[in-house]
């Protein structure tokens, strides 16, 4: 069973946005997929409410809950979506639960900032450091060819962990959202630069460098 987990506990960072699209370029691929959401607000399990009759399943799973039914053995990838705010041991348990982590970095100086401590946590964790979990950024919802975009390439850059992507702030995530979908159930014209930027990071999902 393939885990992968969207975690930073700097809230308004595209964790559901990211989570939801993996989860229905997943099932879009004929796998069997869980949806589990990890906050109590439910922005997951809502896109998934949205979801129209007749597209590819997907199993949402409230996992803020203790009483939570876990993933069937049969399924093929569960996506974990993960709750801000979270620290200490929580965040040491969330560090339990999958194999592949991806952290969502916004172009803004207080995000980055964030992202600069959260990765130096991840860092020093015991999981991380013995090879037990992988993780990689992504750069989030950026605009291209502004100061604020070079900004971040270069503090990535100096974070040393791989970095997975740089999507776009495109309005596609946006009306996807609103329909339950994903970029890759949308029109391939309207999405083009979208899915052209999704492809390092789902090249780097399927690779081993992406495995435990």
């Amino acid at each position: 069973m393939r885990s992968i987990m969207v975690l930073n506990p700097k809230g308004g960072s595209g964790k559901s946005t990211l989570a939801t699209n993996l989860a229905s370029y997943y099932a879009s691929e004929d796998m069997d997929v869980v949806l589990a959401d990890l906050d109590h607000q439910g922005s997951s399990l809502a896109w998934l409410k949205a979801r129209p009759a007749g597209r590819p399943p997907i199993r949402g799973i409230a996992a803020w809950r203790s009483s939570a039914a876990r993933p069937s053995r049969g399924t093929d990838v569960v996506i974990y979506d993960a709750p801000a705010a979270v620290h200490g041991r929580d965040l040491a348990a969330l560090l339990r639960k999958a194999e592949t982590y991806l952290v969502p970095v916004l172009p803004s100086p207080i995000d980055m900032r964030a992202a600069a401590d959260f990765v130096a946590y991840l860092k020093h964790n015991s999981r991380v450091a013995n090879k037990q979990i992988k993780i990689a950024l992504v750069a989030n919802k950026v605009r291209e060819y502004t100061n604020i975009f070079l900004e971040l390439e270069e503090f990535l850059k100096r974070q040393r962990v791989t970095v997975a992507a740089t999507l776009r702030d495109s309005m596609n995530y946006v009306r996807a959202a609103e329909r339950g979908l994903g970029v890759f159930e949308m029109a391939p014209y309207l999405t083009a630069v979208d899915r052209e930027q999704w492809a390092p990071l789902l090249s780097f999902l399927r690779s081993k460098r992406s495995r435990a």
